[in-house]
């Protein structure tokens, strides 16, 4: 570690002493014609020897602009584009024109031109209304870079170490390739897998569905889209990647994907697996071929979400297996399909050590557990998206999906609980196995009709969903419960469980333009009912007979749960080229039903009214800077488990009883956010904050008896809150014209207010919580990188009542990654990190440092790759944590992969380009 620190000072040191040339180059921007401020034009550096790009910038709202910093070269050439209108460019000697101010520059009209910029350098970037369009050709990078090699030299553009994108602070939610998703809009796998050489433009939109883009409607201004238009000579062949790895401990992995375009066709096939964790598509080169996913969800039954697919899974240690395709394609004139099957399967395995410290008004009580869990899952999923264009005003979107699943569990547990003398209380066992089958099917259809040239528009949409959930449950338990009335609880049960839910949704928006272009009445009207069954008939063990015969009512359910909403609404919207102001309210008529066929005196039927709002303000002060702002009033019912007035004693130790008069949540929310970056200067800076309040929350509410034996029920509250702060700046600095710096300061934030009871105790508790964080880059190209990273959190939760104790807590992540490219074929990469949480109970792990390394070298003239990864190589992983509420402070370990070293094979291989031929020999190195 010190050989590494005094290696970064040396470079740092080496850096001072490079030769630089500031400058500082100004002007303002006009039309010949009726000398009209240009605003949004592109104002670009270059050096002169190589065309080099050195900075650009954009004129703001008056045509001025300023190109502020420093070179390492004295010849330079200054270029001015904008679209529509003719180029200007300028040589300049930065040695002896340091500072040059040019005035006013006149640009006159193009008119055979206002399509496309004509330079004789191609501008870096291009602003069009609503798209930031990045010049390939401009941003050099190394030999054979990704996608997401070039996104990291776009100025705005961040990539983190799983693959996910930010765009001047806005999260990048969707990547199209020309215009179309690529292997279900996963990121990772587009950015990871196509390379620079042969993308053309790299065009930034905010994100919208297809129907809104065809309605002309803003979208999604807080996420942006990616879109890569490949070179039309590079749009057939077949490209892809295979990669393998076997290691200690039986670890291997393996991955796979090709791709075949041919114009506007295209098919896309992947497979993979292992048994060291990762969620499918994972292999052991330095970069995983197609990353973590943006968003991974786990299921309580092991199985996971990754990007809204599942791919099965769980705690523990897991083995999954998974395979993929997708076809895209444009039928006719008028017919865009893109479908894609995934099948995904996983076997995983864990054990959890829990100890909790219940805490009570009067009292405290102690429950130990440990629990083993195995579980197998089979899912198969798919869906088709068909964009039928019936004439340039009328659209049609169809979308339908399917799930299947299948899966299997194993569950054990042992329970104990003592009290504060450490008399035991109570103690449990149980086992159960669990085979699941659930068959899933949504469609979804969107028809948009544009009218005129005002904006007028008239949209429908309409999705149903069917979903069946059956689960075949054997149960063994063993409750002893001690104390002044003692009771044993033996079960020996099997349940027969069905769910099934039938969900159908419609909504109409018709938009009048009242000032054409600019401000609209949208009428909106939507209808929804969901109707949930659930039933689950438990039969008892007949010993005379041996089978499950003996039908167990007290632990049978058989109910039909209702929620039908309508929602007429009425929205003004206003809309000027640097802001939108909109505003929405509706009115929700709803109806919740709850038919118990079983106990029909349980059955309920309730109406509730309530009134739902929506404001938003988005402001652009120039393509480098905005911000938004918003207030929404929404309506949630309860759900089914709270509101039906059935006991449910599945568990022994904690009873549940649904409250039939609760009410529906009604929640306040107000957001605002602020975004800046300068392009030019290498920094950004964003900010957001949000607050919630709700009135008639539900709540859970616990009584504890003698025997520390629960009884659950629901209950509305108000006063409750929460709010959320974040922060984030960045800064970037050129040492020389390979070396750059740059560091990150932010922080984040969070308070809630919320009102429970204890034993019947109302009481309220406030709970803060911040995390600062700072991290460093130090990059010099194709030699080194460098980035530390560390961050606390504080956490302090307070209560109203004298009994219970004020609670702190600290948490410590120090994270260090360094890269290492020389030899030249040579990739070396180290991630460390080492965790501290000094508040875990006695027996659990309190600090570790985990380390991963990885050594790759490039063979087959850099197609293939030969890697070794040892992964934890301390062997210290863990995943010790602890949870504290105002009932309970909870530490608990569970299942951690350990050391392994794992050796590996990748290939890649490209036939794109005309005639099959690769236009890979185009390059740009600095």
């Amino acid at each position: 570690m010190k050989k590494i620190l005094i290696l970064v000072v040396c470079l740092f040191t080496t850096a001072i002493y490079a030769q630089s040339y500031p400058f500082k180059i100004s002007g303002k921007l006009v039309s010949e014609e009726d000398q009209v401020p240009l605003e949004s034009a592109t104002v670009f550096l270059q050096r002169e020897q190589d065309s080099t790009l050195l900075t650009y910038t954009i004129t703001n709202k008056d045509g001025v602009f300023l190109l502020e910093d420093k070179a390492f070269v004295s010849n330079a050439e200054l270029f001015i584009s904008y679209v529509g209108y003719q180029s200007y460019s300028k040589k300049i000697d930065l040695e002896k024109t340091p500072e040059l101010n040019l005035e006013t520059i006149q640009l006159a009209s193009d008119a055979n031109r206002l399509d496309e910029v004509v330079v004789r350098a191609v501008a870096p970037v291009t602003v069009k209304k609503d798209t930031l369009e990045f010049n390939v050709k401009s941003f050099k990078t190394k030999k054979d870079a990704s996608v997401e090699d070039l996104l990291k030299e776009l100025p705005g553009v961040e990539v983190d170490e799983e693959g996910k994108i930010k765009v001047n602070g806005k999260e990048v939610n969707k990547i199209l390739v020309n215009g179309k998703p690529f292997f279900g809009d996963d990121p990772t796998i587009t950015t990871r897998n196509l390379t620079k050489d042969i993308i053309e433009k790299v065009q930034i939109t905010d994100t919208k569905s297809k129907s809104e883009a065809f309605a002309g409607e803003e979208g999604d201004q807080e996420n942006k889209t990616i879109n890569l238009t490949i070179k039309e000579e590079n749009n057939k062949g077949t490209f892809g990647r295979l990669a393998g790895g076997l290691g200690s401990d039986k670890r291997f992995e393996f991955a796979g994907i090709v791709n075949r375009f041919d114009n506007d066709r295209r098919i896309s096939v992947l497979a993979g697996g292992n048994n060291i964790n990762s969620p499918g598509f994972s292999f052991g080169e330095i970069q995983k071929m197609f990353g973590g996913g943006r968003s991974v969800y786990v299921n309580s039954n092991g199985s996971f979400v990754l990007d809204g697919r599942a791919f099965g899974g769980g705690e523990g240690i897991t083995r999954s297996r998974n395979i993929g395709a997708n076809y895209a394609d444009v039928l006719g004139e008028k017919v865009d399909i893109n479908s894609d099957y995934f099948y995904s399967a996983s076997n995983s395995d864990n054990e959890t050590v829990t100890s909790r410290e219940n805490i009570l008004p009067d009292a405290r009580y102690f429950t130990n557990a440990n629990s083993r869990n195995s579980s197998n899952n089979d899912n198969h999923s798919g869906s088709v998206a068909l964009d039928i264009e019936l004439d340039s005003t009328f659209l049609v979107n169809i979308n339908p999906e399917f799930t299947i699943t299948r899966g299997n569990s194993k569950f054990s547990n042992m329970e104990r609980t003592t009290d504060e003398a450490g008399v035991l209380t109570n103690e449990s066992t149980n086992s159960s196995v669990v085979d699941t089958k659930g068959n899933n099917f949504r469609n979804n259809i969107d028809i948009t009709k544009r009218f005129g040239k005002n904006g007028a528009f008239l949209k429908w949409n309409m999705s149903n969903e069917f979903n069946t959930t059956e689960t075949d449950d054997y149960l063994n338990s063993d409750t002893e419960i001690y104390g002044d009335t003692p009771e044993s609880i033996v079960r020996n049960q099997f349940t027969d469980g069905e769910r099934k839910l039938n969900s159908f949704y419609s909504s109409v928006t018709y938009r009048l333009p009242l000032v054409s272009k600019t401000f609209f009445l949208d009428a909106k009207y939507s209808l929804r009912s969901d109707r949930r069954d659930n039933k689950e008939s438990t039969f008892d063990f007949n010993t005379t007979s041996q089978t499950y015969s003996d039908f167990n009512t007290d632990l049978s359910t058989n109910f039909i749960y209702k929620n039908r909403r309508s929602t007429p609404a009425l929205e003004l919207t206003y809309k000027k080229e640097k802001f939108t102001l909109s505003v929405e309210g509706g009115y929700v008529f709803r109806t919740l039903e709850n038919e118990d066929k079983l106990r029909p005196n349980f059955s309920i039927k309730r109406d509730f009214n309530a009134l739902e709002l929506g404001s938003y303000f988005n402001m652009r002060f120039n393509p480098k800077m905005s911000m938004y702002m918003g207030y929404s009033l929404s309506n949630s019912p309860p759900d089914l488990t709270q509101i039906q007035p059935f006991q449910d004693v599945s568990d022994p130790l904690n009873t549940i009883t649904g409250n039939p008069d609760l009410k529906p949540t009604n929640r306040h929310s107000v957001y605002f956010g602020f975004n800046n970056y300068n392009f030019q200067k290498g920094s950004g800076f964003y900010a957001y904050a949000n607050l919630n309040v709700a009135q008639d929350e539900v709540v859970s509410k616990t009584t504890v008896d003698e025997d520390f034996v629960r009884n659950t029920t629901y209950a509305n509250v108000n006063g409750n809150y929460r709010y959320n702060l974040s922060a984030y700046y960045s800064k970037s600095v050129k040492l020389d014209t390979l070396r750059t710096l740059k560091f990150s300061l932010g922080t984040w934030g969070n308070a809630n207010r919320s009102i429970n009871f204890n034993n019947d105790i109302q009481y309220a508790s406030k709970s803060n919580s911040v995390t600062p964080n700072m991290s460093v880059t130090f990059n010099w190209k194709e030699v080194f990188e460098f980035r530390p990273s560390y961050n606390i959190t504080f956490t302090k939760t307070s209560f109203d009542v004298v009994d219970f104790s004020d609670q702190k807590f600290s948490t410590h992540s120090f994270r260090l990654r360094t890269a290492t490219f020389v030899p030249k074929k040579l990739e070396w990469r180290n991630d460390i990190a080492y965790n501290y949480n000094p508040n875990v109970a006695d027996g659990f792990q309190k600090d570790s440092w985990f380390w991963n390394t990885t050594f790759a070298y490039s063979i087959l003239n850099d197609a293939g790759t030969i890697s070794v990864k040892i992964y934890d190589l301390l062997n210290q992983n863990t995943n010790a944590r602890r949870t504290a509420t105002a009932n309970f402070i909870q530490d608990s370990q569970s299942t951690v992969l350990q050391r392994y070293v794992m050796f590996g094979f990748s290939w890649k291989f490209n036939s794109l380009g005309k005639k099959g031929e690769t236009s890979s020999n185009i390059f740009f190195h600095d």
